[in-house]
Order: structure tokens, then sequence, then C-alpha cells
């Protein structure tokens, strides 16, 4: 018994060491499959791989590789035994010979069983062999295959960073191409424009190659035509120097001429301009003012004026009131209470323009308080151009015409000063600063020995050469001039002021000068005194600002009475004004009053004295005035 299982526990064992050789090898895949058929066993074929999992798929299919027992041949007349079915019957006790039969019989049977096994166990050793011998060719050409494969990823790793740096490049080089091809169409686009510029210079030097032809052609023509022409020039050069001697012989003419127009008008000329009412003044009664007709019927202007005075203190034998008695009057002209400032001054413009030939010209406004003498003078408030006075007027006028003149040579400056006398006393208008009513300060004085220019010391001469300059000047002297209530006006003049306007006139290419001052006076009210008015500390003032104001215009009659009657001694000196004016008022000059009346018949007394004393004016004639020129 002990022998029969000595085969099984054999081959046990051999499978226990073949299942260990088995698992001590990685696992590979089935390389065959063993065939058993009754106690033959076919070796497996095991096909060469390469790779590195070959000796693994071996060992796997060796340890696959469970031999089965093999089946012994069975012997006539013995029952052969069942092995994994049902056990034979058992034979009985007493049956020795049969047990020892069967015993026999498999003991045979485990003999050829160990026999079989034995035979699969040299196979499968020898495959063993022949698949380790394979497992460490394997082993082998798979190490060589790993250091390639290395390799190969080292490669592969190199080729992808060059494939990275090559995609890169080729990016660049796509967008460089992506420039390029812009410049190229760019370039493109500048040929076409230079091809086509290229045939527009080619069609213009072809035009300009023609125009030459003809341009030479013509020039020998034209250089006879030039020297014609030059020969023209030369003529028309003497005839230019002939008319500019004819042009300044026609500007010396219309000079003369123009003052000798003036002349004919009188030296001393009287215009009356009545104010209009103002509103709630009360309205005169008819017939209180009248304005006859001129010489040549209502379109001429007029030049008479009459004024009806009622007087209550007489009266007839039956005890009626007298009859208005009339008063008449001749000027040179009379502007009624509707006529503009732009009317007025076209009356006076060629006076003015008298002054830039070289003739002294003095214009006053004489009349009582009230009348409108500043406003004939300065013009309105408000900077309206429409109630522009006298001054701002005239100065615009001059600066026009200078600069018409310059074209003929003639050269203009302009210098202002402006100034009053109050209480017989100077004072400067433009003063500004610590100097402003420091008028005790300002003497009249002779510009230098010999000479007969008469100045203001301490005064301001300003430069002025536009029309922004005089509007500020005349704003400060506005601010700076003396006024006091009077009972004709809240706000009266209660001084002379004068403007002057030094004007120098040079013509450089004939050695041409001339100067003449121009004077613009507003004269303070030359109402009369009450004998019987109570003198208070104010009306004391009054009384002597009056007193001097009277005083300073009948010296201004005197003198021109004077002058009228070529009298050797002339009273400049016995008033301020007439002092600072004597250069203004002589037979060397012209002069215009204006006398300045108002509507109101409270005023009737005021005003028959006021054209009273502007008719003796207008009666006097001053001799021939002469240009003062160097």
């Amino acid at each position: 018994m002990e022998d029969a299982l000595e085969p099984e526990k054999k081959r046990t064992r051999g499978l226990d060491t073949v299942t260990k050789i088995a698992t001590s090898r990685p696992r590979a895949p089935a390389l065959t499959t063993v065939a058993q058929t009754q106690g033959q066993t076919t070796a497996p074929k095991v096909p060469k791989k390469t790779g590195p999992r070959c000796s693994t798929a071996v060992a796997t299919v060796l340890k696959n590789q469970k031999p089965g027992p093999a089946a012994p041949a069975q012997k006539p007349g013995a029952a052969a035994p069942v092995l994994g079915g049902r056990k034979p019957t058992k034979r009985p006790a007493w049956d020795l010979k049969g047990q020892l039969c069967d015993l026999n019989a498999e003991l045979k049977c485990c003999r050829e069983r160990t026999q079989t096994l034995d035979q699969e166990n040299q196979q499968l050793q020898d495959q063993l062999r022949e698949a380790q011998q394979q497992a460490k060719s394997l082993g082998a050409e798979c190490r060589t295959l790993e250091g390639e494969l290395a390799r190969v990823q080292a490669q592969a790793e190199q080729g992808q960073q060059e494939l990275g740096n090559l995609r890169a490049r080729v990016l660049e080089l796509e967008e460089q191409l992506g420039t390029q091809q812009g410049l190229v169409q760019e370039l493109q686009k500048e040929q076409l424009g230079l091809q086509e510029e290229r045939r527009g210079l080619a069609a213009r030097l072809e035009e300009q190659e023609r125009r030459l032809q003809a341009s030479e052609a013509a020039l020998s023509g034209s250089q006879a035509e030039v020297a014609s022409l030059r020969q023209e020039a030369t003529t028309q050069a003497a005839l230019l120097v002939e008319q500019g001697e004819r042009l300044h012989g026609l500007e010396m003419e219309r000079r003369r001429l123009h003052n000798q127009l003036q002349e004919l008008k009188g030296n001393i000329r009287v215009f009356c301009r009545v104010r209009p009412v103002l509103p709630g003044e009360p309205t005169p009664p008819p017939g209180f003012l009248l304005f006859p007709s001129g010489p040549g019927g209502p379109s001429d202007p007029p030049t008479r004026l009459s004024l009806s005075r009622s007087d209550e203190r007489r009266g007839t034998l039956s005890g009626a009131p007298a009859p208005p008695t009339r008063h008449d009057f001749s000027f040179d002209r009379v502007f009624p209470p509707g006529s503009g400032q732009d009317e007025v001054f076209e009356e006076i413009a060629m006076l003015v323009q008298s002054a830039l030939d070289g003739y002294p010209v003095c214009i006053f406004a004489y009349g009582q308080t009230g009348s409108g003498k500043t406003f004939t003078m300065e013009g309105g408030p408000g900077g309206d151009p429409q109630v522009e006075g006298l001054i701002p007027r005239a100065l615009r006028h001059l600066f026009s015409v200078a600069q018409e003149l310059g074209s003929q040579g003639w050269t203009y400056s302009f210098v202002a000063s402006y100034v009053e006398i109050y209480n017989e006393t100077v004072r400067d208008l433009l003063a500004t600063g610590t100097r402003k009513g420091q008028g005790g300060e300002c003497e009249i004085r002779r510009a230098g020995p010999g000479s007969e220019e008469l100045t203001v010391t301490n005064a301001r001469y300003v430069p002025v050469s536009c029309e922004k300059e005089v509007e500020a000047l005349l704003h400060l002297a506005h601010q700076n001039r003396a006024v006091a209530r009077t009972a004709q006006n809240e706000r009266s003049s209660r001084s002379h002021s004068v403007f002057q306007l030094q004007i120098s006139g040079e013509h450089a290419g004939r050695g041409l000068q001339c100067g003449a001052p121009l004077s613009l006076v507003d004269l303070a009210g030359s109402e009369r005194l009450d004998p019987g008015l109570t003198l208070g500390p104010g009306e004391r003032e009054r009384l002597r600002e009056t007193q001097a104001i009277n005083s300073s215009l009948s010296t201004l009659g005197l003198v021109i009475m004077a002058l009228s009657n070529k009298e050797s001694h002339v009273p400049y000196r016995n008033s301020k004004l007439t002092y600072l004016l004597q250069n203004s008022l002589g037979g060397s000059a012209k002069m215009l009053m204006f006398v300045n009346i108002s509507p109101l018949e409270e005023n009737v007394s005021e005003s028959l004295n006021s054209l009273r004393f502007a008719s003796k004016v207008n009666q006097c004639v001053i001799g021939t005035a002469q240009a003062n020129r160097k």
C-alpha cells in the first residue's frame, strides 16, 4: 500500500516544483495547450517572441499545464477500478486472492501513472530549460530593446523639443511672412501710385517741354517787349513823380481852398443850439421859441431864432397886460431841439479838419447851467454812439483823415491834455494817485524861451492813437471835474474844462511839418447873481464860484472884442482861461462858439443874456488865419 502511494507523492512533489518554478517567473500570455491521450503526452511548442514579457509567458504556460492521471490498461477478466466514479463492490474478506489481484492491478496502474508522470516531468523540465534559455535570450533582447527604447525615447524627446522649436519658428516665420506680405502689398500699392505719378510726371514733363519750347519761342519776342516796357516804366516813373508833385500841389490847393471856405464862413462863428424839454419839465407855451426858415426856404437849415418874452410889470392904459416882446437873433446856424449829435458834428467837421492842415481851432460851449453844454461837448451817459459828443466824434474824424493822408506821405501824432479852471486855479483832470486834486501845482508857462507855445506844468500830456484811449481819458476827467448843486441843476459844472489836442504832422519826403492845437472848451454856467439872495455858508462858496466864472466869461468877451477891433493890447492875462487859449483865439486861429439855450420859459432871462453875448461875438471879425508850418 505504501508502495502504491509512493508514485503519487512524487508526482505531487514534481507538480509543486513546477508550480514554484512557474510562479517565480513573470506572468506571460499562454503559449500552447497540452494534449493527453491514454498514457501519451505531447510536449507543447513554445513560439519565440520578443519583448520584455516573454519569460513571464513561458512560466504561465508551464503553470497552467497540470497533467492528469493516466488510465492504466485493464486486464481481461479483471474489474477496472473507477476513479472519480462509484467505488467497486468491496470484495468479501475471505476473497484474499481477489483483493490481491485488485491491489496488483492498482499497483500496476500507479506504476504506469508514475512512469507517465516521470515522462511528463522530464518533458516539462526540458520545456523549462528551453523556456529559461528562451527567457534569458528574451531578457537580453528585452534589455537591448529597453536601451534602444530609452535611446528612441530620448530621440523622441529631442525630436519633440526640436518639433516645438520648429513650430515656434514656423509661427515666427508665418508672422514674418504676414508682415512681409503686408509690406509687399503696401509696396505694390506704392508702386502703383508711383507708376501713376510717373505717368503724370511724364505727361507734365511733356507739357512743360512743349511750354518751354513755346516760352523759348516767345522769349525772343518778349525781350524786345521788355526793352520797350523798361522804357515805358522809366516814362511812367517820371510821370508818377510828376503826378506826385501835382497831387501835392492839389493837396496844398485843397488846404488853401478849405481854409478860404472857412474864412468865408468866418473865423469866428456862432452856432445856437436849443436843448429839448426833459421829462418832468413844463412844456413851453406856443410861440415862445420860433425858428424861421433860412434864406433859401424850408429846405435850408435855420439861421435865426425868435424868443418871445412877456413882462407882467408893464401894462396898457386900460390895465390889460402888455403884449409879449419878441427878440430876434441871427447866427451862422441854429439847431432846434430835435437836432441830433451827428447833425451838429457834420456842421463842424470841416472846421475840425483845419487843425490837421495846421490852423489852430477852438470850439466853445457857452450858456447857463443846465442848457446842455456838457452834453454837446462830451455826450450822454451809457456809451450810446448816437449821443456821443463833439470831443469823441472830432477825434475819430481826425484819426480817420490822418490815416487817409498817410497814403500821400503824411504822418501825424496826437497828444491830449485835459484841465479845468476852477476859481482861477488850474487843475489836471487826468491826474491819478497822489497827484489827484492837487490843482494848485499846475501853472501856465511857455514851452521855452522865445516860444509861443503854452503848456501847463505838472499836467499829464497823453499820446493817443485810437478812440478807446480817448474814451478812457474822458471817463477819468468826468470823475475828477468839480461839480456842485445849484438852483438850475442838481450836478452843475462849476469850472471851465479845456480839452486840448496837440496835432503834429510831417511829410518826410518833402521836408514839410505842420502843427496846431485843437481846443474843445466846456464853459461853466453863465447865470447871474441874485442881488437879494441871503448868503449862508454854502451860498458864499457858490457866490465866489459864480463871480470867478462871470469874470472869466467877461474877459473872454473883452478879448474877442479887442481882437475884432485890432487893439494893440489884448487882455489875455486877465483870466486863466484866455491866457491858456491865447494861441487859439488870435488872427491865426479859427473859433466857433455854441450858445446853448434852455427851452423853458422860466429861464428866459438867462437865455436872453446868453443870446445877446453870442450876438456880440458873432459880430466880431478876426483877420485872415495862417497855417503854422515849419
